[in-house]
């Protein structure tokens, strides 16, 4: 008669070091989600700060030649971001060279024109107004 060949039983300690393989597996792979998560909803906030602008309004600073460099943008944002926080849903803001409409509800540029062309202008429709140099 063959004798009857069974599997090893593995000992404890290699059924621990196998739960701890998994556990380690699991949280490298739950850290990697929470990384990607948190990378996405980082991202996610940050375009919400980022200022549009809408085709009209990039229409208009090409035809009236109308220049704002990254750095002031940047600043226009903050402000923008500011003037939201205050309740703020439509926004002129005067800059030295031109004077943009600015949707804070939407974070989007609705209109620009340049500053000489805004001083004979009425603006309705805002409740805010942001200056700046």
């Amino acid at each position: 008669m063959d004798k009857p060949i069974y599997p090893s039983i593995k000992s404890q300690a290699a059924i621990k070091n196998g739960i701890e393989a998994i556990k380690s597996k699991s949280t490298v792979h739950k850290a990697q989600n929470l990384t990607s998560f948190s990378t996405h909803f980082h991202q996610s906030i940050s375009s919400l700060n980022t200022l549009n602008i809408s085709k009209h309004a990039n229409e208009r600073l090409q035809q009236r030649g109308i220049e704002i460099d990254d750095a002031k943008w940047k600043a226009i944002e903050e402000k923008v971001t500011q003037a939201k926080k205050m309740g703020i849903k439509e926004s002129l803001v005067l800059l030295n060279n031109a004077a943009l409409i600015v949707s804070a509800k939407n974070n989007t540029v609705i209109t620009a024109m340049d500053r000489d062309e805004a001083t004979d202008q009425i603006f309705t429709n805002i409740n805010g107004t942001i200056i700046m140099n």
